[in-house]
Formats: C-alpha cells, structure tokens, sequence
C-alpha cells in the first residue's frame, strides 16, 4: 500500500513513499525537480529526454531581451513594428496589425501573460533583423547556460521539428532567469496584465493558488502537449519544477504542485537532520504492487476534484497517478 509524505509538518516525519502523479505512462511526459539555490536535482523523471517546450520557449525570447536591456541596446519604451510575418502568426497572440507598434514594456507584459506569438516573433525581428537570426542567438545563448540538448527555431514555441529541449535544460534555463535577471523576474508573477484598457490574464494558473508560485511559463502544442516551468519561494528556499508532455491542464497542474509540495517538505525534513530527497520518497506506479494499481484503475476522478486533490493530501492508497486511465482522456481547456 502506498504511503503518504506528509506535507508542512512542524516536527520531524517517518520517511515513507508518497505516491507521485509523475504521469510514467504518459509517452510525452518529462520532469525534474531542482533545488534553485544548490542545483541539486530532487527529483528527475525522463529528464533528458528531447522534448517539445511550446511556450516555454519564450522564456529563452524574455531572457534574451534582458540582456539587450542589461547592455543598453533595448529600452523599455523602444517600439517594436509588427510585421507581416508577425501579424500572421497562429493564436495565440495579441492581434496587432502590420505596421503597428508596441512598446517593449508592453511587449514584455503580453508575452509573460498572453503568451503572444506574434509579439515574440516582432521583438525576435527587432532585435536581430529575423526570427531565425534571433532563434541562433537563442540556441548559441542556451549552450553558455549549459543546456546542452536544446535548439531553438524560433522566438515563440510554435512548432517545428528541429525545435527541442528537455525538462533538465528548462530548469537549467529557469534557474538562470531566476539568478541573473532578480527584478525582471518579478514580470513573471503578473496574474492580470493591462494593455491599453484589456485586462490580459496569465495562463499560469498556479499563480495565486499554489503557495509561494511567482513563475514562470506554460505552454501547449499538439506535439508537445501541455507544458509548464514553475518556480516557488517559500523561507526563503526556491524550487523549480518542469513538467513536459501533460495530457491535459490539469493533470499537468497537479503534478507541478506535487512535485512542488515534496520538494518543500523534504527540505523541511533535512531541516531536522533527515537525510532524504524527494526521488527517495516517490512511489512511482511501476513501483506499486498489482493489488494497488488495481485499485488506483477503479478510481474515477473528475478533473476538477483532481486539481483540488493536487493540493491537498493525498489518503493513503491513493495517488493522482493512479488515475491516469481515467482522467487522462478528459477533455482539454
């Protein structure tokens, strides 16, 4: 029977397995857990594996643009034009016509928020003359952080073959966002962005719900599916979680705060002299004995009561994990 690691505890806990939403069934999925502060890795599931990012990408765009903002050649009341090129770019985007303009203030605020397409693609034309010129820069930028298995194709996430990364390599690239760029990080935790009258809500859904989430980007493509790079504060320790390859919002969502709990309750255990890591702690459902999956099969849980199972605790025997034959076919947001 699978345990439960007991989340925010006031004295030291009996390590026993907590059953992890790690969605191992699910061919897409990747995730890692980071330690902000050390790198140390918590928890790595397919971590390596080359996967599509989506919108995640945009982060790298965003990163980018901070060091032309750090070196002094982009100011944050500069105007971006749209392009035709841009202008035709899929949804989602803002919807600027050719020839328009926008500040890259607001630029920044509607790609953290909106996730705009063709804003990414304008500010990637206006900062190195195309996109592809720009998405070299963005691969050649994303070696000297260390992510050795990403390339970049274009500015926004939209599809492409060549267009690839890894759940290691976007942790890699969230802790550096995260140490490099302090008080343009602080963009990320945007809930509700105003351009020019519109209220533009951020599609990360964690920000508000999930203690301590300031950032950082969602994402989703067919091919890639439903993506997210979070990161969280609570004292004064930051963790960064990467999920690739959801099925769907919510159980990508679910398995984010997951991760995110452990990752804070083990640090709170080594805290009292435990020595411990979240992957120790995890009962993956190749783990669990035939008796449990059975039982965890016969569950069916509504998406919406799995997101609130998400955060809260789990009962003993039970897992989001396990409900992965049932919700993982519920219909997409």
């Amino acid at each position: 029977m699978a345990l439960v690691l007991l989340a925010g505890a006031a004295s030291p806990i009996v390590a026993t397995p907590v059953a992890a939403a790690s969605l191992y069934t699910v061919p897409k999925y990747a995730a890692i857990l980071i330690d902000a502060q050390t790198g140390e890795v918590l928890y790595a599931r397919q971590a390596d594996a080359r996967r599509y990012p989506a919108s995640i990408t945009k982060v790298m765009t965003l990163y980018v643009a901070f060091e032309e903002l750090a070196a002094g050649r982009l100011h944050e009341d500069d105007r971006i034009t749209i392009s035709r090129n841009a202008a035709w770019a899929p949804p989602s985007k803002l919807g600027l016509r050719p020839g328009a303009t926008i500040g890259v203030r607001e630029a920044m605020g509607v790609l953290v928020t909106r996730s705009a397409n063709d804003i990414a693609i304008a500010l990637a034309e206006h900062l190195a003359g195309s996109e592809s010129a720009f998405a070299a820069r963005m691969t050649e930028t994303a070696r000297r952080l260390g992510m050795s298995r990403t390339i970049f194709r274009n500015a926004s996430g939209l599809p492409d073959p060549g267009h690839v990364t890894t759940a290691r390599d976007i942790a890699t690239l969230s802790r550096a966002l995260v140490r490099d760029f302090p008080d343009r990080y602080r963009l990320f935790s945007t809930v509700t962005y105003d351009y020019e009258g519109r209220a533009i809500d951020n599609h990360n859904k964690l920000l508000g719900v999930v203690p301590g989430v300031d950032g950082i980007k969602t994402g989703y493509t067919a091919a890639a599916g439903f993506t997210l790079a979070a990161s969280a504060q609570q004292n004064g320790r930051r963790l960064i979680a990467v999920v690739l390859g959801g099925p769907n919002r919510f159980l990508r969502d679910g398995n984010v705060t997951d991760l995110l709990d452990a990752g804070f309750t083990v640090l709170e255990r080594r805290a009292y002299g435990e020595i411990t890591t979240v992957a120790a702690n995890f009962a993956e459902p190749d783990d669990l004995s035939d008796a449990v999956m059975d039982e965890l099969a016969s569950q069916d849980v509504a998406a919406d009561g799995l997101v609130a199972a998400s955060s809260a605790t789990v009962p003993p025997g039970r897992s989001l994990a396990g409900n992965l034959r049932t919700a993982a076919g519920s219909p997409q947001p």
